[in-house]
């Protein structure tokens, strides 16, 4: 790996802000007023919010120059401590976080609201139960989950239960540049050069001199709740927003999945959403996977202009 690491355009302000209990880690760009409407832009699992710095750099180039962006590390991930004590995480609790969240920053306009991944899923929820908060949707490859059955509960509570009687661990690194290399054996997209940026925002140096990934190990237990596709999508009905929905050409749902959910049963649950003529607007990135923002941030951040700045 070489020894260049990539130097941001537009540098963030990092704060805490006092959220639902919690010290929540916050990104920002720009201030208050400083173009309208904000930007929120929520990160997905095991991600930090300084993920979307590529795009936020980008933007710079396109009419949303200069926009206030706020991008939050979720609960539990990047400096955003876990409660004390917590051994699960429950959905229900992003939404709670991200509505206390723009409060707590003094948002009260219509945002712009982009997700990833489990951000995806996270705001496709809150503008269905939030439709008057967000003025615009983007989710970024937010497939959502397997539809499930009910008979499929005991067997998800045993699994819980053995996984509450078990520590959780993540695998701890011996430098940044190990942890640069992760990123990369996760993502072979991912240029070296931000591969090492990101490496000090995705990990922190431990008591014990090893550098330990910023994901609380209690995310990896599985959910004791079900996904259950016939409410999600009752609450996607909901949206009044106008929807930008953006997948990379080379992601692998079926893969995640063993092949228990395609993309076309994501795009026929995605129809729902269909207000009136126009609501949704669907693109394809080419030579991109599944960390957009990582992969191809100039061409996302095109596309994010031409839908926000509209």
């Amino acid at each position: 790996m070489t020894h260049d690491t990539y130097h941001p355009v537009r540098a963030a302000r990092a704060r805490f802000v006092p959220v639902r209990g919690l010290r929540y880690h916050v990104h920002e760009w720009g201030a208050p007023g400083a173009g309208t409407p904000p930007i929120v832009m929520l990160h997905g699992w095991m991600d930090v919010g300084a993920s979307f710095q590529f795009v936020v750099d980008a933007l710079e180039a396109t009419p949303l120059a200069g926009r206030r962006i706020v991008a939050p590390d979720w609960r539990g991930f990047g400096l955003t401590a876990p409660p004390e004590p917590t051994d699960s995480y429950w959905f229900p609790d992003y939404l709670g976080d991200l509505d206390a969240l723009l409060a707590a920053l003094g948002i009260d306009e219509p945002i712009d609201l982009v997700g990833h991944s489990m951000g995806g899923n996270v705001v496709m929820s809150y503008a269905g139960v939030r439709p008057a908060r967000v003025r615009r949707l983007v989710n970024l490859e937010g497939f959502g989950l397997p539809r499930t059955e009910p008979r499929h509960a005991p067997r998800r509570l045993a699994q819980w239960l053995d996984t509450l009687a078990e520590p959780q661990a993540l695998k701890d690194y011996a430098s940044l540049d190990e942890v640069a290399e992760r990123l990369r054996r996760n993502n072979p997209r991912l240029a070296e050069d931000k591969a090492r940026w990101l490496a000090p925002m995705w990990s922190r140096r431990g008591d014990d001199g090893r550098l330990h990934i910023l994901g609380d190990p209690a995310h990896k237990r599985p959910n004791p709740v079900l996904y259950r596709v016939e409410e999600i999508l009752e609450t996607w009905k909901l949206i009044t927003a106008p929807l930008l929905w953006v997948e990379g050409a080379d992601s692998q749902p079926e893969a995640w999945w063993g092949g228990r959910y395609s993309r076309a049963e994501f795009h026929e649950r995605l129809a729902v959403v269909r207000h009136f003529e126009g609501q949704v607007q669907r693109h394809v990135l080419a030579d991109c996977g599944h960390m957009l923002h990582h992969d191809q941030p100039e061409a996302l951040a095109a596309r994010l202009a031409a839908f926000l700045g509209s």
